[in-house]
């Protein structure tokens, strides 16, 4: 862990009755949420040229690397330290597929359903619809209905989140085919996170990303062939697919996996809402964007209902602490 995701973790005290484990989940996602964050930033100052399937094939593919470079270097540290094999730790190669689709079938249908919907209603509907789909899965699938707390903290915070893109005048145009899109990219993240928890309940987290990632790599590279041919490269769109890769696939995703270890997955997917707060902060900050009142108060909202989420986490974790 970096020096600045321990510092994060230190900085929060857990109540009386509350699991330190449960507070360093909350943040380790809401750092992975920060990093998520960037990607918008990083796309517009070096991919603008770059069609987004290839953007978000090629970041698969980076992440892959990453991750096994990653893994590489922890066995070669610790032989044997790892178990490399699902069935050894009492898994089927049938979940790391499902969640490879998870992460694959989300990049592939944000982006396309970013184009039928319009930037602003189509990020709306897909990141906002995450958690909500999470919580359905988690309840009808998984059968643990999650408490009315939660669900208000998840409803004010989609909301607010809502306020936040469309506040700009974004909406554009939505075609019903791109909102059937954005939806299907909100479903396939979260079946993505109810899995992936599962994994890495049974495998450390640098194994279980890299069979993911590399899944989801080589389930994306041939949609995105398809849909908008060979990709046109230049050095700074390089660049930008390796941070992608490297940071918001490959150490993001790390820190979401940990921190879903001490988690729920549907707490996982609505704190993952973070991501456009922090996508706000660098269009004021870094970008220069001007950002109307409503968003603002989306902002806010966003922040509350997270809040809320939280001490819902919070009042489950407590008892099993006691």
């Amino acid at each position: 862990m970096s020096s600045s995701s321990s510092a994060a973790v230190s900085s929060l005290k857990a109540g009386p009755g509350v699991p330190s484990s449960s507070v360093q989940g909350i943040a380790l996602v809401a750092l992975a949420g920060v990093l998520w964050g960037t990607s918008g930033t990083a796309q517009y100052l070096g991919a603008a040229g770059l069609s987004p399937f290839w953007v978000g094939a090629a970041q698969l593919a980076a992440a892959s690397v990453f991750l096994g470079l990653a893994l590489w270097w922890a066995l070669r540290r610790r032989p044997g330290s790892l178990v490399l094999r699902p069935r050894a730790a009492g898994l089927r190669w049938s979940w790391f597929f499902w969640a490879s689709l998870g992460i694959g079938g989300y990049s592939v249908f944000f982006y396309e359903g970013l184009q039928l919907a319009g930037v602003g209603v189509g990020t709306a509907v897909a990141i906002g619809s995450s958690p909500i789909w999470a919580g359905l899965l988690q309840a009808l699938v998984l059968r643990a209905p999650l408490s009315a707390l939660w669900w208000l903290g998840t409803l004010v915070s989609v909301a607010g989140g809502a306020a936040m893109v469309l506040g700009k005048g974004a909406g554009g145009s939505a075609s019903w085919q791109g909102l059937v899109m954005c939806l299907l990219a909100g479903l396939s993240y979260a079946g993505y996170a109810l899995i992936n928890k599962r994994l890495v309940s049974h495998m450390a987290p640098k194994v279980v990303n890299f069979y993911v990632f590399t899944g989801a790599a080589l389930m994306a590279a041939p949609v995105a062939w398809v849909q908008a041919g060979l990709p046109q490269w230049s050095l700074p769109s390089v660049l930008v697919v390796i941070y992608l890769g490297a940071v918001v696939s490959g150490i993001a995703h790390m820190l979401f996996s940990i921190g879903l270890r001490h988690i729920s997955g549907p707490t996982g997917v609505a704190l993952s809402l973070i991501e456009p707060v922090a996508a706000f902060v660098l269009a004021v900050w870094v970008v220069g964007e001007h950002q109307p009142l409503v968003a603002w108060l989306g902002l806010a909202g966003v922040l509350v209902g997270l809040l809320v989420v939280v001490r819902a986490e919070m009042a489950v974790a407590a008892p099993s602490a006691v």
